[in-house]
């Protein structure tokens, strides 16, 4: 395989012409600017390079294993993780209150985005972390934050989070876990969570699981189920954490793909735990969790495309195949043949674009949490939960089909381990799954998104995209010109999908949400095609630009088509004939 590089230059461009980064941080009083901005993300990207991709093969062919009920990560992911905390990659975004250096969310997101192209199943682990810190600093009591703060900030403990029972996936008003009161603000949880990453590791220090489960006297469904942190060690008379609790792993998952990531079966015997939140009000304690860890999946599709694209890229550039298309020379690179060319340049016009909007949404991230003036915190704040099921789901599915055309490229050499191509495949299906699937987020943002502020905030959000296609002029004109049919077909549907019944909203959900992240990513090539300049960067941007007006954004015409049927035809074959 070729060493990986960072896109430290894209990040360049989109912080310093495409984002607005400096006047973003200038409008939120932080001090921080696109130098420093470069600075960091070019050292997490060495990190990376050096210490992570060299891990990502060794840690699938070798996997997690467990022994005697303890969990060894594959070579390597131990001393990684110590270099990692060591580093403060942990506290990127963190609060300063509990250690973290509170620097804006761009800078982590796109960090997780390069630790998704060169080792995924690491990844995950500070990715959880970072999310059951975010759900205990916004609803636990000052007692859990000032205790488990400090040590999921910086790196010593880690974090897990317990939802999925055998019998409750996606429908969590089935959970059977219970928690019965002890005293003194204690809870005994007892029950069976499957399908945990990061469950337990060999990384030494503290597991801080978020486990849901209902109280005794809990209503039926998920009005009836409460949040509780239950760590792997209990505090000791000296201070320390030191007792054991009652939680084991069971199993470890024999999955497709992130084997280096120990995805655990919990057993939770009566283990001591404490309430995060209020009772019976654990679901929407947890999904600030579930929100996060959402954002992060959609950025683990963008960075394996993108890891993949690198790999096919360098591979077609020297691989020597054929002869040209006048027929006088051969062999020839294959990266001379149009068919390869349509590959990599579809895998390409995604990541790119898909870089920016993740910066975008991150920016709007951080304005929700720190800008001076409330009502642009709530204006950001809607932007980011109707694009968080766009992002999640969008990413994933098109950073699949990514890896899987990057695979192509290699043709025979793609489907055997030692280029490296099948392991981002098999890593990358399973971000279509984890974290809520993706026929989910999407029935989510036809469900809920759609409605926020009645329809207010879709409507808010196709007036910044029509703002910047307004002003698009030159090369950047025809590209305007394509999204602008599309956002038209995309207003369309969102109009007809108003008061749509059950079937129709359901059968039109992952059509609508592809139609949606098509649009946005063809916004993207109109804000990177009008930024000025001459420069072979801003060349290439211009003509991928315009690869995807041409070659992507009609798939938007048949995505209105199907919408336009309507749901009659999913419905035509009774249950029993399938």
């Amino acid at each position: 395989m070729h060493a990986y590089q960072a896109p430290i230059e894209d990040y360049r461009f989109l912080l310093n012409e495409v984002l607005g980064f400096d006047e973003a941080m200038g409008e939120l009083g932080l001090d921080v600017d696109a130098t420093l901005a470069e600075a960091v993300l070019e050292e997490a990207g060495r990190y990376c390079a050096e210490r992570l991709a060299p891990l990502n093969r060794e840690g699938d062919e070798h996997g997690s294993t467990l022994k005697d009920g303890a969990v060894t990560t594959p070579p390597g992911f131990a001393a990684a993780w110590r270099d990692f905390t060591e580093a403060g990659w942990t506290s990127l975004a963190a609060d300063p209150a509990y250690g973290g250096q509170g620097l804006p969310f761009i800078l982590q997101l796109w960090q997780d985005e390069m630790l998704s192209a060169t080792n995924m199943a690491f990844g995950l682990f500070p990715g959880l972390t970072r999310g059951a810190a975010e759900a205990i600093a916004a609803h636990a009591s000052e007692g859990l934050k000032s205790t488990y703060l400090p040590h999921l900030t910086s790196g010593a403990w880690t974090g897990a989070m317990a939802l999925t029972e055998s019998g409750a996936g996606t429908d969590l008003a089935l959970l059977k876990t219970k928690a019965v009161p002890l005293g003194e603000d204690r809870f005994a949880i007892t029950g069976t969570k499957i399908f945990i990453s990061s469950g337990d590791h060999d990384f030494g220090g503290n597991v801080v699981h978020l486990v849901l489960a209902r109280l005794p006297d809990a209503p039926p469904g998920v009005k009836g189920i409460s949040l509780f942190l239950v760590p792997k060690f209990l505090p000791d008379d000296a201070g320390g954490h030191t007792v054991r609790n009652t939680l084991s792993v069971g199993a470890l998952e024999k999955k497709m793909g992130i084997h280096g990531q120990p995805t655990c079966v919990m057993n939770y015997d009566g283990a001591v735990g404490w309430l995060v939140g209020e009772a019976n009000k654990g679901l929407a304690a947890m999904f600030t969790m579930m929100n996060a860890e959402r954002l992060m999946v959609g950025i683990q599709g963008l960075g394996l495309a993108g890891g993949a694209y690198s790999q096919a890229a360098a591979y077609a550039r020297d691989r020597l195949q054929g002869r040209s298309a006048d027929g006088t020379r051969g062999p020839v690179a294959i990266i001379e043949h149009a068919d390869v060319r349509r590959m990599l340049l579809g895998v390409r016009s995604f990541v790119e674009a898909g870089r920016a909007l993740a910066g975008w949404t991150a920016l709007h991230l951080d304005r929700a949490h720190r800008h001076p003036d409330a009502s642009e915190r709530a204006r950001s704040d809607a932007l980011v939960a109707l694009l968080t099921p766009v992002v999640k789901a969008g990413f994933t599915d098109l950073g699949f089909e990514a890896t899987v055309q990057a695979q192509q490229v290699f043709g025979g050499h793609g489907y055997i381990r030692e280029w490296g191509m099948e392991q981002f495949v098999r890593d990358a299906r399973i971000a279509q799954i984890y974290e809520g699937t993706n026929g989910v987020q999407a029935m989510d943002l036809v469900g809920r998104k759609l409605g926020l502020n009645g329809g207010a905030v879709v409507e808010s959000f196709f007036a910044l995209i029509e703002a910047d296609l307004a002003k698009a002029s030159g090369e950047a004109a025809p590209v305007a010109e394509a999204v602008t049919k599309a956002l038209a077909l995309l207003r369309n549907a969102t109009q007809a999908l108003k008061g749509a019944d059950i079937d129709q909203s359901g059968g039109a959900a992952v059509d609508y949400l592809r139609l949606f992240a098509l649009v946005a990513l063809g916004w993207m090539w109109v804000r990177m095609a009008t930024a000025p300049g001459d420069t072979p960067q801003h060349q290439a941007k211009r003509a991928l630009a315009s690869f995807y007006a041409q070659r992507v954004l009609p798939q938007t015409e048949g995505l209105a088509a199907a919408l336009a049927s309507g749901s009659a035809s999913l419905f035509a074959l009774p249950a029993d004939a399938f």
